[in-house]
């Protein structure tokens, strides 16, 4: 700023330049006159008689380039501050000017700014000091261009604040003890003891992968390892690396790195790294080929003989860690990665005690059943339920003071307000004039306060397109009782008591084949299962995989199993899959065998790793499916379910008038058992069509509408020899 308070124009390339070679020139000329006449009208006219390029400017953009030039060189002329004068480079200007005869005072003044080498002010001349001491920090920025931003950058950099975090602890994780353990393996003694590391001749670990489903706290463990430690801690979010000046990019990370170097021991810790590492022969742009092969450098700079024995360990989170180039999950890159799972029962309940140890609560909090009205919850779900009940317990107490009527405060109200807005403002006099009782202190966080704002809370694993834990059980299944206990043996069993399978030295099927007549319940005994076993549950249409781009269809189907082992346990339920898996032979397309050959090598890699993954699949249509899926350690449980039997059917009926205000009796029990071949889906539409009759007579479901819809609903399955002949030659199967 000037000494008048007044910002001095700023010269800019191209015509400045012009102008300023001129104006230039006319201080040259006269130079041993008392007095510059370095008006705008002067120069002007200079300029229309004796320079034709500048001659043909208009008249008003000239005279304002004039104006900027004059006004630059008086201020240096008469001692005004220059500090930030001059913004533009004038590279070149020293060569094209001619060397000055006769110099004297006035124009060394001028002259100094535009000089390119530096020099030191003279003793002798105390005055000339404010003039000359700016010209090496002015020179600077002219010969290095774009450079000054960059200077200013790091300037800005190095007052940054790296102190580990302060707002949160491991205090404040709840059910991460196996997560904290993998990762404090990892990070501890590296971070703490180099020395260990140095006299083995022992590499520690350069970089800690996090990856698992949003919310589920990657980035918080970060921060509070940081904070544990009390370590330099250096975040950085991978979108803000990008930049749109070709090699910025590169140059923004080279610089995190060496600052990491400068101030080590030191973490570094990229959050959401998939949006700068994707994988090369898939990157859209050069650049992010660039930013992959640079991290990929400054990762291999980290080894402790080239950072003089200061550790630095990177920190990474992503929510797609198969996206991520594979260059850097190798070993001596991101050599470690901690999957971190949607949480299960007892983990989402030490997660809520870890949310709300700093609430006041009532005594009758429950947290395991609120674990367990929880399921698919991640800590990010858990933690805005939480804040949703406080405001629940806080709107109890709005309640308590809108009840007051306030018939002592005399409040000026006008007669053609709404009730609503008379309210509103009775309640805001009332809050902001009556001191805080003890109402107050009796605001604690109950149960129901809970399970009001349970339902406004969607899981995030429903935002990701499959369903949690089913609200089906064993009491909505009428019969089907051998097939139920073949399931609970096969798959409830191993995820709610695995000791039982491990002291026999047996592992649980991989995986139940449930075939059969169509509407005979195996999707409902599907989700049954997944409801007993309180496990997560993943439905897969079979068509709805396929997709008619190439590796579309294979990329969906290992999605499905990358987002059960981020689940576990879980239940991957594959209806109709037949369409999926059909029949390898010379009719079946290239395609729909890529699909059946990816779902084959995922359910052997399930088979050999378990991982807490069951899959349960459902076909009508076996005899076409691929004779591959069915062999042991896939498939290898085929249950039959059969069309109900007399007995059955009457206990399907009364399972499904359960809840109606229907007395189930003898004659009731005689039309379930008359429905011979019906299976359980008619045996639902013969409740609807009874329904129906109730309905027209304005009255509840009586005798009389079920054997009137007797007459209407027929046997949905009419070839049920070729389910008896494909069982007799199969030789198993359940009744």
């Amino acid at each position: 700023m000037a000494r008048g308070g007044n910002r001095r124009p700023t010269l800019r390339q191209g015509l400045d330049r012009d102008v300023y070679q001129v104006v230039r020139k006319l201080i040259d000329e006269q130079a041993d006159t008392d007095k510059l006449r370095l008006s705008v009208p002067a120069i002007y006219d200079t300029i229309k008689r004796s320079n034709s390029s500048l001659n043909r400017k208009p008249k008003r953009i000239l005279e304002d380039s004039i104006e900027r030039v004059v006004e630059v060189l008086k201020a240096d002329v008469f001692g005004e501050d220059e500090e930030d004068s001059i913004d533009g480079d004038f590279e070149g200007i020293e060569e094209k000017q001619p060397p000055l005869q006769e110099p004297n005072s006035l124009n060394k003044s001028i002259v100094g700014m535009w000089n390119t080498g530096p020099k030191p002010p003279k003793q002798s001349e105390p005055n000339s000091t404010d003039a000359a001491t700016p010209a090496p920090t002015t020179s600077k920025r002219r010969q290095h261009g774009g450079d000054s931003h960059s200077s200013k950058r790091r300037k800005a950099e190095s007052v940054i604040d790296r102190s580990p975090p302060t707002h949160v602890s491991l205090e404040d994780l709840g059910g991460l003890d196996d997560v904290i353990e993998q990762l404090g393996d990892l990070v501890i003694l590296p971070m703490t003891r180099p020395q260990v590391y140095m006299a083995s001749n022992v590499q520690p670990p350069r970089g800690v992968l996090l990856h698992g489903p949003p919310g589920c706290g990657k980035t918080m463990i970060a921060n509070a390892f940081a904070a544990e430690l009390g370590v330099p801690f250096i975040a950085i979010s991978a979108p803000s690396i990008v930049s749109g000046m070709s090699g910025e990019s590169e140059k923004a990370l080279r610089e995190h790195f060496d600052e990491a170097k400068r101030i080590a021991p030191c973490l570094i810790f990229i959050d959401e790294i998939d949006a700068i590492t994707p994988k090369r022969e898939s990157a859209q742009r050069e650049m992010e080929k660039r930013i992959v092969a640079q991290l990929l450098t400054c990762m291999d700079e980290l080894a402790l003989e080239k950072t003089d024995g200061k550790p630095v360990i990177v920190l990474a989170a992503t929510n797609r860690p198969d996206s991520l180039d594979a260059a850097l999950r190798r070993g001596g890159r991101f050599d470690k990665e901690i999957n971190m799972t949607v949480p299960s029962e007892p983990v989402r309940e030490k997660i809520l005690r870890a949310l709300t140890r700093k609430m006041r609560l009532a005594d009758d909090l429950d947290f395991q059943t609120l674990a367990k009205r929880t399921p698919g919850f991640v800590g990010a779900d858990l933690n805005d339920l939480v804040s949703t009940a406080g405001s629940a317990a806080i709107k109890r107490y709005m309640d308590i003071l809108k009840s007051y009527k306030g018939e002592e405060m005399e409040i000026e109200v006008a007669d053609d307000l709404s009730p609503k807005i008379r309210e509103l403002r009775r309640l805001i006099t009332h809050a902001k004039e009556t001191p805080v009782g003890e109402e107050a202190q009796l605001v604690l966080v109950s149960n129901d306060d809970f399970f009001t704002a349970l339902p406004k809370i969607q899981p995030s694993s429903k935002r990701e397109g499959f369903a949690t834990i089913p609200d089906t059980t064993w009491a909505d299944i009428g019969a089907l009782g051998g097939v139920r206990d073949e399931l609970s043996t096969a798959i409830v069993e191993p995820i709610k008591n695995p000791d039982i399978y491990a002291n026999v030295g047996i592992t649980a099927p991989t995986g139940v084949l449930l075939w059969g007549p169509p509407g005979c319940g195996k999707t409902l005994l599907a989700k049954a299962v997944a409801n007993e076993s309180r496990a997560n549950f993943i439905s897969v249409k079979g068509p709805e995989l396929l997709n008619k781009y190439v590796g579309e269809s294979e990329r969906a189907v290992r999605q499905v199993f990358v987002r059960a082992r981020s689940s576990i346990p879980c239940v991957i339920f594959f209806d109709e899959l037949d369409a999926l898996v059909p029949r390898r032979d010379d009719t079946l397309s290239e395609a729909s065998a890529r699909v059946v050959n990816t779902l084959l090598t995922e359910l052997d890699g399930l088979g050999s790793s378990r991982q807490g993954i069951y899959v349960i699949a459902a076909t009508n249509r076996p005899d076409i499916i691929d004779p591959a899926m069915l062999r042991p350690g896939r498939l290898e449980t085929l249950l039959f379910v059969n069309l109900p039997s007399p007995l059955e059917r009457v206990e399907i009926l009364q399972t499904l008038v359960r809840n109606l205000p229907i007395q189930f009796n003898e004659d009731l029990r005689r039309v379930a058992e008359e429905c011979e071949g019906f299976s359980g889906a008619d045996l639902g539409s013969l409740l609807r069509r009874a329904g129906y009759s109730a309905i027209k007579r304005r009255d509840a479901i009586k005798l009389e509408d079920f054997v009137a819809a007797k007459a209407f609903v027929r046997p949905s399955v009419t070839d049920l020899k070729k389910y008896e002949k494909l069982r007799r030659d199969w030789g198993g199967g359940v009744v």
